[in-house]
């Protein structure tokens, strides 16, 4: 790829235009802190012309801190791809929605096999009276929530279904029921938490990626690929990854992102990986 290695072997950022980062286990430390290398270069590379977005699973509002902390002024990438919004301006530049009869068939799904679940806007969590308890064990890392009398006033406005509870059995019957002809047009992610005895069931839209958004956000920007850094560290960046953009990696990263990177960093989120990245970029710029 052009521009990527220099003849010595080692990177070449010289023509890199726009940063997209993931948040959480990559910007961020374990803590939820941005390091102060990463602010430090953040501000020198835009001073440089260099934008610095984020790709991340957050929704919007729980992008907003980390945006306004690092000054930036670009669409993000928001939702796992579901939505492109600028920050700060709030114009709304994509939102992939699911239809108003798959979100409906969700609800029944929840109250026959008495399953927890939210519903995510572009701008909020929704949940119902019924389904309060779900706002605890569901973590959207700082996303607002809103309680409604009942979901079916905002069928046309979800942009994803997460179901959750202890019972692994009444999600993976869920997830049959979302599977063919029902899943046509849908992507559905099944995944254990990490910390808690707790299963979860995602319902997407199936043409939602960090990936495909990316090519958006490229579009409107007038921006190369080629000329896009992408840095993440776990499997909802996969996709991402795929693309022809340059493909960095912190040392925390799990196996399948380190495999498709570029450059593989010897710094973990939590050394400011990133700030030691943007630091680099901005050297071969001067």
């Amino acid at each position: 790829m052009r521009g990527i290695r220099s003849e010595n072997g080692y990177m070449n950022y010289k023509n890199i235009k726009l940063i997209v980062l993931d948040l959480d286990g990559t910007l961020l430390s374990d803590e939820g802190t941005i390091g102060e290398k990463s602010k430090k270069y953040t501000k020198l590379l835009k001073e440089k012309g260099v934008i610095i977005s984020f790709a991340s699973g957050r929704m919007f509002s729980a992008l907003n801190r980390y945006a306004e902390e690092l000054q930036i002024e670009a669409p993000l990438i928001c939702s796992d791809g579901a939505v492109l919004k600028h920050f700060p301006s709030g114009e709304l530049i994509e939102r992939t929605y699911l239809k108003p009869a798959k979100v409906e068939r969700g609800i029944n799904l929840s109250e026959k096999f008495l399953v927890k679940m939210v519903l995510c806007t572009e701008k909020n969590v929704l949940y119902t009276e019924h389904n309060e308890a779900s706002v605890q064990l569901i973590d959207r890392f700082g996303a607002e929530f809103q309680k409604v009398d009942n979901y079916h006033k905002y069928l046309d406005e979800i942009v994803e279904i997460v179901y959750v509870g202890e019972n692994r059995e009444s999600l993976r019957e869920i997830k049959k029921n979302f599977s063919f002809p029902y899943s046509f047009g849908l992507k559905v992610n099944y995944s254990k938490s990490q910390s808690h005895r707790l299963y979860y069931l995602e319902v997407k839209k199936e043409k939602v990626s960090k990936a495909i958004a990316l090519k958006k956000l490229l579009k409107k920007l007038r921006i190369s690929i080629k000329d896009t850094v992408v840095v993440g560290d776990w499997y909802n960046d996969v996709e991402l990854f795929k693309t022809k953009a340059v493909k960095v990696s912190l040392s925390n990263a799990v196996p399948e992102i380190k495999f498709l990177s570029d450059e593989k960093l010897e710094f973990s989120n939590n050394d400011d990986g990133v700030g030691e990245l943007l630091e680099k970029i901005y050297n071969q710029k001067n």
